[in-house]
């Protein structure tokens, strides 16, 4: 306590204690960053795949998610992972790729609404059509009723159903499927090299994001982006 009108008197000791504990602070709060950062391992939280896969994305680095329309996860899925996509640089492209796991209906279905424009706008509608209102959407009858519901021309949704257009991005989902090795959904890969995924982190949707953080930096790092 010091004395109304004294002055007051600093130890040696005192003083070393006052220089040393900014600097105990400080690494106190580099640690957890650091810590943080070396908490993602190589074959738990993520894997590297032995053949890099070409990214349809040069000069950025791309994100793909592999999803199906009939996965519940994909559904839950879908909020976290928009608020994501919203957070992220100039320097990411995020892009879906729906898999063909039981049958290719679903994924005939979202690049038919790619095609249209529409796969934004309404996928969140074609999950709660499955999944709450337990519609198989799989069949094209039942799906131009649904389109015109939603505000697409029923000759157009099944032109689009039918072209070349859908037949081959269908093909490049099912390469690119294969070339990442995913057998379950929702995966996310980081520009052809890394694949992760809730599962593999524990069945945490935030730290399968904080896991594709971490890797878009290493990339970035590695390119110079």
């Amino acid at each position: 306590m010091k004395a109304q009108g004294s002055t007051p008197v600093i130890t040696s000791a005192l003083r070393r204690s006052l220089i040393i504990t900014p600097i105990v602070f400080g690494f106190s709060l580099a640690l957890p960053s650091r810590l943080a950062a070396q908490s993602f391992d190589e074959g738990i939280d993520y894997r590297v795949l032995r053949d890099p896969v070409p990214t349809g994305s040069p000069g950025k680095i791309e994100v793909l998610e592999f999803f199906w329309y009939g996965c519940p996860n994909c559904r839950s899925f879908e909020r976290p992972l928009a608020a994501w996509k919203a957070s992220v640089g100039p320097h990411v492209v995020f892009r879906k790729v729906h898999v063909s796991f039981r049958e290719e209906g679903h994924q005939k279905l979202f690049y038919t609404l790619e095609t249209l424009g529409q796969a934004d706008r309404l996928s969140a509608r074609v999950f709660d059509a499955i999944h709450v209102a337990k519609q198989p959407m799989n069949s094209l009858s039942m799906l131009k009723d649904w389109a015109k519901q939603n505000g697409i021309d029923p000759q157009q949704f099944e032109q689009s159903w039918a072209s070349f257009s859908v037949q081959s991005q269908m093909k490049r989902a099912n390469t690119l499927m294969q070339a990442h090795r995913i057998d379950s959904v929702p995966q996310l890969s980081v520009n052809g090299r890394y694949v992760t995924s809730p599962a593999m982190v524990g069945g945490s949707q935030a730290r399968a994001l904080q896991v594709v953080d971490y890797l878009v930096n290493l990339e970035r790092t590695a390119k110079g982006i």
